[in-house]
């Protein structure tokens, strides 16, 4: 967690740290939300679970039960929706295409690896964020 977290303060522009195994006390019960950032250039926050096991559906209803969480109790009404990041070592792509709705832009589910990607790659794979969400937005 503490390289993610740093990784993302070095390569992501607009990272601000918000917290570490941020508290949320719903009820009388903990639950502990795994890194909490801030985006300002996307003016929304980040919330990151990272799974060291093979992805199970229970972990993508935890990861969007602290989304929920975030668009309801901590979101400004000018701010953007939450996005959750959700980082495991392995994923069955049909349990995260069934478990999240279809209409889904805010939960991603992604396998990582235990290296770095090249300089070259993570520029590819930005620029294809980028032109992801400009379709996206050409789309309203």
């Amino acid at each position: 967690m503490t390289h993610l977290h740093e990784f993302l303060l070095e390569i992501g522009n607009g990272f601000s740290f918000v917290a570490r195994q941020k508290r949320v006390h719903l009820e009388g019960d903990d639950f502990f939300i795994d890194l909490v950032f801030y985006n300002r250039l996307l003016q929304c926050f980040v919330i990151i679970e990272i799974k060291t096991t093979k992805l199970k559906h229970e972990d993508i209803g935890q990861l969007q039960m602290y989304v929920n969480y975030y668009d309801r109790y901590k979101k400004q009404d000018f701010e953007n929706p939450t996005i959750g990041i959700l980082l495991c070592a392995d994923k069955n792509d049909a349990v995260v295409k069934i478990t999240l709705p279809e209409n889904n832009k805010t939960i991603i589910a992604s396998k990582y690896q235990l290296y770095l990607p090249s300089e070259q790659q993570l520029i590819a794979e930005v620029k294809k964020e980028i032109e992801k969400l400009d379709s996206k937005e050409n789309e309203k």
